[in-house]
This record gives C-alpha cells, structure tokens and sequence, in this order.
C-alpha cells in the first residue's frame, strides 16, 4: 500500500514537473483540483465533459486515442491528412461544416460520428457501482445484503452526483449548449459518471477507488447519514397514508415551459382533501417527490395539520357510515279491497247506464199505469189479458 502511494506521488511531481509545457495547463490544473492526480490521456477527460447537444465531431486524434492507439505513432500520410483538415477547418466557417457533414449523410462527417460522453457515462455507471458497493460492504460489516443495496442507490443516484459535480467544480467544465445545461438537472450527474469512466481508462480500477475514498467520502460525503437518509419520500408517505386509511391524491397545478422551452410540472399533494406540499420540477416524478418530502416535513412538525388530516378522515368515515335517508314503508294492498272497489264501480256504472237509457213505448205504458188501473181490473182476469188491455189503451194514443 505504501510503495503504491508513493509511486501515485512520483507520478504526480512528474505530471507537475510537465504541467508548464502541456498546451491546455488549466485544464489540468481544473482536473488536478478535481481528482486529486493530473490526467495521463487528457482526450478522455475531454470526452466526458462533452455534452451530446454540443454536436461535437471526433477528430482524428480524438479517435485513435478513444480505440485505444494512443501508442502508435501516425505516419506520413496520416499527419497530412490531419494538417489538411486542420488548414480546411480553419477556412470554413462553423454552419457551413455542420451544412457539409449533415449532406454526407445523417449528420456524420467524413471523420466519424458525433463524440460525446454517453459511452463514458455508460461505463462510469458500472465502475461506480462496483466501487460504491465495494466500500458500503466494508464500511457496513454484517448489515443485510438489502440494507447495502439500498444504501449504494442512495450514494450513486443521480442528485447526489449531480450534487457532488456541482461542489467538486465539474459542472463548470461540462460542454453543452446554454439551453441544455441551464433546465437539465441530471446533466452533472451524468458526467460525473463520465469522469470515473475516463479515470478507470486512463488508470484502472484502483484509481477509481482511491478517487471515491479520498476526494470524496473524506470531503463531500457522509456515508453514515447517506445510508439512514429517507430519500423515497413518495414511497414513505404512500405507506404511511396506507396504514392510517387516509385517501391521498396528486392534484396537477400547472404544465408550462420555462423561458427555454424545457416542460415545468407543478403538483400539490392532498391528504383527505387538506393541501400538504406544492413543488415544482422538470418532470412529473421530481415534481410530486418533492412535494412528498414537504409534505412529510409538515407532518412531523406541524400537530394542526395532522389533527386536521384525522378529523377531515373521522368525518367522511361517519358520512360513508350513517344512512343517507330511511328506508321506506311498502303498504300491504288486499287484492279483495281492490275487486270490491272495481265491483262497486260496476254496479254505479249499470246504474248510471240503465237511468240514462231512453224507454221504449211500452215501458212508457207501463210507467203511466197507476193503482186504480189495477185495482178496477177484475180479480178473474188473467195476466195475459191485463198486458194486452194496457197494449191497446197506450196504442190509443198514437
């Protein structure tokens, strides 16, 4: 261990001994500060802070260092070739190069592709994974295998080396475009993993993890803190609301854009219909963490709120339980009581009928016939003859 720091610090004061020669001494300078060793393959550390919205284009040199040629040394035609793209580069102005490469075919120069750090950052994310793992086991002897995982997504995931970018000075030497580096939160993270791409190529696994544990862990972060810290503040309050039964909705405020066209998401969350915490973010899920995480803090601090939650809960709870109106009293009909009432109406209709009914000429005789009629009809004579004696006393009339 110790021949080995020593050889690191021998390579170092050579490095220094070289510095005031190198052509790009501040950028040496900014990446000595930054890692703790000056670069031996400075092309590396150039790719990873290269952002895809530069549109930067590989150059010869560029890519023989990034296949891994960076011992061979160029012949005669390929240092001509390299002096006349220079001297012709140096002629065009930058639209006409971009207007040129585009028509030779999907935005490809003669030289390759466009170079920028996503493969590095690709790489990074795996190395960084290896040596963030390799410290938590040994940092956290005898804690299960889910306490580690959880604690190495914590310390790699994208705020925090956003976070450490920022604080280390490397966000400062990312090369972007204005609009992008201004609205992407992740672009810092992004090419921190980069950079531990560009440093276990240049010198191998161990630097990565003398990197992390000296220039980082000592300075920047406190591993201990990291691994306790409630950083899913979604999930936490999500499970909470569950075990208490307490109805939680996000509600989308506003969906705009910034003053660079990049989409802005305001969301508030809502406990039982009472307000917790509204935030603001570049996507959805950032937007409604942290309006978790305010509304989290709320809750541990603010006794109001949380009485007011359970009373707006115990409310809706006795409204779902108490019936809404009685239930109404069905009036048992007697099928008898209905025929006596359809009966009777029929017995008023014939009578009605039967009065309004005009009476034939003999019915009229019979009406008209009085008692003296029939009592000064001798008792001997018979029915037939009384009948035919009132037919012919009413046909006298007619």
């Amino acid at each position: 261990m110790r021949a080995s720091f020593s050889r690191s610090m021998l390579s170092n004061i050579i490095d220094r001994i070289k510095l005031p020669f190198r052509k790009e001494k501040e950028f040496y300078s900014a990446l000595y500060n930054i890692l703790g060793f000056y670069p031996h393959n400075i092309t590396y550390y150039k790719v990873a802070l290269m952002h895809k919205s530069l549109g930067h284009r590989a150059t010869p040199e560029e890519l023989r260092a990034l296949e891994g040629n960076k011992k061979k040394k160029k012949n005669t035609s390929e240092k001509e070739a390299d002096a006349r793209y220079e001297q012709a580069n140096r002629r065009k102005g930058k639209k006409q190069r971009q207007r040129e490469d585009n028509a030779k075919g999907g935005g490809r120069s003669h030289l390759g592709k466009q170079l920028n750090n996503e493969r590095l950052e690709f790489l990074g994310d795996a190395i960084l994974d290896a040596v963030v793992g390799d410290v938590v086991y040994k940092h956290f002897p005898g804690k299960p295998e889910g306490f580690l995982t959880n604690t190495r997504s914590k310390l790699v995931q994208r705020e925090t080396l956003g976070r450490l970018a920022k604080e280390m000075g490397v966000s400062k030497l990312i090369l972007a475009s204005g609009r992008t580096a201004t609205h992407n939160s992740y672009i810092g993270g992004n090419a921190f993993e980069a950079l531990v791409g560009a440093i276990y190529l240049d010198r191998g696994y161990k630097a990565c993890y003398d990197f992390w544990t000296r220039r980082i862990m000592n300075t920047y972060l406190n591993v201990d803190k990291v691994a306790y810290k409630e950083v899913n503040f979604k999930s936490k309050i999500l499970e909470w609301a569950q075990k208490n039964r307490v109805n939680m909705e996000f509600r989308l405020e506003d969906q705009s854009q910034d003053v660079h066209g990049s989409p802005k998401f305001i969301y508030t969350l809502s406990l039982e219909g009472i307000d917790g915490g509204t935030a603001e973010g570049f996507t959805k899920k950032e937007s409604q963490q942290k309006a978790c995480e305010i509304t989290l803090k709320r809750l541990r601090t603010d006794g109001k709120f949380l009485d007011s939650i359970f009373a707006a809960k115990t409310e809706r709870t006795r409204m779902e339980e108490t019936p809404t109106a009685l239930v109404p009293v069905i009036e048992e009909q007697k099928n008898d009581d209905i025929f006596i009432e359809k009966t009777a109406e029929r017995k008023a209709d014939s009578t009605a009928s039967e009065s309004d009914r005009p009476l034939t000429m003999a019915e009229k005789a019979v009406d008209e016939l009085t008692l003296d009629d029939l009592t000064a009809t001798p008792k001997k004579e018979s029915m037939e003859d009384i009948i035919a004696k009132a037919e012919a006393e009413a046909y006298k009339n007619i």
